[in-house]
């Protein structure tokens, strides 16, 4: 929707009313275009009229409750088994990477748009009486030398004939900030998280997307030196991303011993979801164009989906650390490949004797204990009742499904999911990663269950997306399609409602085997402000 300016809406449409006439031929052919059929704009519609998609959370996920600890007792097999499998060449590492860094430069962008003139003394007078902005902007200010894009910036400062150091002396920081953040210098509003310079090595420094190079060549190379990465990101900076790929691999390849394959992928447009106005109206551009909006995170799913991947890790972008940091990291990665390499193998091994229609009643006795004890699954009270026929169907139906370890790591306040332990319709629990968006967090119970959670979910996973037969799984069976999230916005002065398909780790994986493991918190380290490149973790 960049670009586009929000004006008439279209006709109204009511679920169970008879949508002819709501779209022209004109319409029909912008969406075939698209590759979205009708069918599909009308079950978006749909949601629109309905109540928000909520969870019913049952307890937090706590330590033996929903969530495994890995004593060092077992770390050499998990190992073990993790290096089998990465020899193999069955890991690859899924990063989405087309985040902006327009949230990470919010409080020097507001500075710069809405001031004439930065004084500094009006800020500390500011900051003095609790102006949290102006605190944030001042210690901006204060630490700028210590950033790894400050000898960029000083760079291209000085090619446009300016003194970074004699501007900074004087104060004139709005003229900084445009060589920052404008395409005058650096551009680094117009660019994704995975392009700027995060950490400082002396006389070089790294990108994020360079960071999970170096930490890749440690989990995911092959008997071969091979490695395999995959980044999500927008159509508009692959140029820069490819460039920064030929610039950086030559000399990490020598340094690391290894081989890098990386690719990219787009956000499917087909993917986009249709804008309506407050009255559920589909809105138009002022050309008369149905408008749309990105699906969120959640369109990613198609993405993982078309890779047809075995083993693949799925990692944020600005979850990185500098090398002397990295070891933990890649200790608890390579620790929960080998964890779901040992479920896997043993789902794989169950469904395979399910399969020959062989199992004796105590083989489906000793199914069903691993399902309950390894992988937390439900099953109804009356289950060892049934005929042996039907529990057979049973159990394969519920693990014949893609896999997922989870690190979680201890609750520091951090906004995002959670792991609970949430109640399905049919009366049964599930493993389920949550976040308040989907909770009625005005319902006092269940907001006591929300603030009682211990631990969090830092987007840190390892998933097996093949069955027992080895064929890749089709992911979008497992969706479950009415965890959509509906959020306001605005632009222009106009009002407007928009939906985000099922989170990629929320609701696009509600119906996976899910399996919860405590990771160290050294493990997590976003970016999610530029003041967060001044914390310990990611300083030299």
């Amino acid at each position: 929707m960049t670009g586009s300016q929000v004006t008439e809406s279209g006709s109204a449409y009511q679920p169970g009313l008879s949508p002819k006439g709501l779209f022209s031929e004109h319409d029909l052919q912008q969406l075939r275009s698209r590759g979205v059929s009708e069918a599909r704009i009308l079950e978006q519609l749909r949601f629109f009229h309905q109540p928000a998609f909520q969870v019913e959370l049952a307890r937090p996920c706590t330590l033996e409750d929903g969530i495994r600890s890995i004593p060092e007792k077992e770390h050499e097999t998990y190992l073990k088994l993790h290096a089998e499998a990465a020899a193999a060449g069955r890991f690859l590492k899924f990063v989405p990477a087309s985040g902006a860094a327009s949230r990470m430069f919010q409080v020097p962008a507001q500075f710069f748009c809405q001031c004439e003139a930065i004084r500094l003394e009006d800020l500390a007078r500011s900051a003095g009486e609790g102006d949290g902005e102006a605190r944030a902007f001042l210690t901006f200010c204060d630490c700028l030398e210590r950033f790894a894009f400050f000898a960029d910036l000083k760079s291209a400062m000085r090619q446009a004939g300016l003194d970074l150091h004699q501007l900074k002396a004087q104060g004139r920081y709005r003229e900084i900030l445009a060589y920052l953040l404008t395409e005058a210098g650096l551009n680094y509003l117009g660019l994704p998280k995975g392009l700027l310079k995060f950490h400082a090595y002396g006389s070089h420094s790294r990108t994020p997307l360079e960071e999970h190079l170096v930490e890749a060549a440690f989990y995911v190379r092959d008997q071969e030196g091979l490695c395999r990465l995959h980044f999500t990101i927008l159509p508009e900076h692959e140029e820069r991303f490819r460039q920064l790929v030929n610039q950086a691999v030559p000399p990490l390849e020598q340094s690391l011993g290894c081989r890098f394959v990386v690719d990219f992928s787009y956000q499917d447009h087909a993917t986009d979801t249709i804008v309506v106005d407050l009255e559920n109206r589909p809105c138009r551009d002022d050309q008369g164009r149905l408008l749309f909006w990105p699906g969120g995170h959640g369109a990613l799913l198609d993405n993982l989906n078309r890779l047809q991947g075995d083993l693949v890790y799925i990692k944020n972008i600005d979850n990185v650390v500098p090398d002397r940091l990295k070891e933990p990291t890649i200790l608890w990665k390579k620790l929960m490949g080998g964890y779901l390499v040992a479920l896997q193998d043993r789902v794989h091994g169950c469904l395979r004797r399910l399969a020959d229609g062989a199992a004796d009643d105590g083989f489906l006795d000793e199914v069903q204990e691993f399902a309950v004890v390894e992988l937390m699954l439900s099953f109804p009270a009356d289950f060892r009742q049934w005929s042996r026929e039907r529990r057979r169907e049973f159990l394969i139906n519920r693990l014949n499904r893609p896999l997922r370890v989870c690190g979680v790591v201890q609750n520091q306040g951090e906004p995002g999911g959670a792991p609970f332990w949430v109640r399905e319709k049919d009366g049964s629990a599930s493993l389920q990663i949550v976040e308040a968006a989907q909770v009625n967090l005005e319902d006092p119970a269940q907001q006591e269950i929300w603030r009682s959670s211990t631990h969090f979910n830092p987007v840190d996973l390892v998933v097996g997306l093949r069955d027992y037969r080895g064929r890749p799984f089709d992911l979008r069976e497992f969706v479950n399609p009415e965890a959509v999230f509906i959020s306001r916005k605005s632009r222009n002065g106009r009002q407007f409602k928009v939906l985000e398909l099922p989170g990629l780790w929320n609701g696009s994986m509600s119906r996976w085997l899910t399996v919860f493991v405590e990771v160290p918190l050294i493990t997590f380290n976003p970016v999610k402000t530029v003041l967060d490149l001044l914390r310990p973790e990611h300083q030299p």
